[in-house]
């Protein structure tokens, strides 16, 4: 009898899954490419095939070997230095999300400050931020300060937007230079529309009714722009909500976009790796076993899939060799490594 994959395809003609039958070699598929007849230099085929790769990013994610490492938690994961990575990554996560809640360094210390006074320029300052994302190095909001003397300011009704040409942006900003200031105006359009006079305070709090988590899922559904895409929008709400300025707290990582996740959602993306499925709603699942078996707060895992698929971990303002050693001996517990 046939016999089918994980992705639903006869085990043999998997790409993926044929390399586990015994006596696969790399010979054993014949390549797609064969037969097929190139089209001279400068015809149509050609310029087709050139027009589609524009602006196309190409991700490589390096993988340990394979040790025979394996977890309940993390079923995509089979290399024990995998599952340490993901453990750092988680302890890293963690300690950011303290430091944002108690430390504020730097700019998130000025946005906590200034909440007193002026809540409005202080949102406005978390949500560039969140938008541009902080740079890697030794000044990471850079990009943000520049953006914000270009200016006068969204708090202000009818203000100039800044312009974002040539503004330097970190790895997880959501802002595309083709877009301009668009997003900026789809943002303010956003605030005028849900709480008019109210004001981007008005916008973020919503009903007093609500609690925390309930805040949180209904504003990260209304905020759901174009140009500000699910790490956007996500980080902007964790952010606000550890400095104090809302009672925002998630539930979930509101991956219910996954299945057809933009290929810039890296922790989607890691989340379909680290957990081995596909479905939004057994992804939050897994997430949240995980994150309860290493007792953090399910924002951890936002940022540590992100860094952990990635070459280069974003520390977005953070040292990066910052840990949170309770967290790290929680994970390397629950993960039995």
């Amino acid at each position: 009898m046939p016999t089918f994959c994980r992705h639903n395809r006869f085990i043999e003609r998997c790409p993926i899954c044929s390399k586990t039958l015994p006596g696969y070699t790399s010979q054993d598929r014949p390549s797609r490419r064969a037969g097929v007849t190139r089209a001279p230099a400068g015809e149509r085929p050609a310029r087709r095939r050139a027009a589609r790769g524009e602006g196309m990013r190409v991700h490589r994610e390096g993988r340990a070997e394979q040790d025979g490492y394996s977890s309940q938690l993390i079923p995509g994961v089979h290399a024990s230095a995998d599952a340490r990575r993901l453990a750092q990554e988680l302890a890293f996560s963690s300690a950011r999300l303290r430091s944002l809640a108690e430390d504020r360094p730097a700019l998130y210390g000025e946005i906590s400050a200034l909440a007193a006074d002026d809540l409005e320029r202080a949102t406005w300052i978390g949500f560039l931020i969140a938008y541009l994302s902080p740079l890697q190095g030794e000044d990471p909001f850079a990009g943000v300060r520049l953006a914000l003397a270009r200016g006068s300011g969204h708090e202000q009704a009818g203000g100039e937007l800044p312009d974002l040409a040539g503004v330097p942006l970190g790895p997880r900003s959501s802002h595309e230079p083709a877009r301009g200031s668009d997003t900026l105006l789809a943002y303010r359009q956003w605030v005028e529309r849900t709480a008019g006079s109210g004001g981007q305070a008005g916008a973020l709090a919503g009903d007093p009714s609500w609690s925390a988590e309930r805040r949180f899922e209904r504003v990260f559904e209304r905020l759901a722009l174009a140009g500000f895409g699910r790490t956007g929008r996500y980080e902007l709400l964790v952010m606000l909500g550890a400095l104090g300025l809302y009672e925002l707290r998630p539930d979930s990582l509101h991956l219910a976009g996954a299945a057809g996740v933009s290929a810039e959602d890296t922790t989607a993306l890691a989340a379909k790796r680290v957990f081995a499925i596909g479905d939004p709603l057994l992804l939050e699942r897994r997430a949240r076993s995980l994150a309860e078996a290493a007792s953090v707060p399910i924002e951890t895992l936002d940022l540590a899939l992100a860094n952990w698929a990635s070459p280069e971990r974003a520390t977005l303002g953070f040292p990066p060799d910052i840990t949170d050693d309770g967290a790290l001996e929680r994970a390397v517990d629950a993960l039995e490594l």
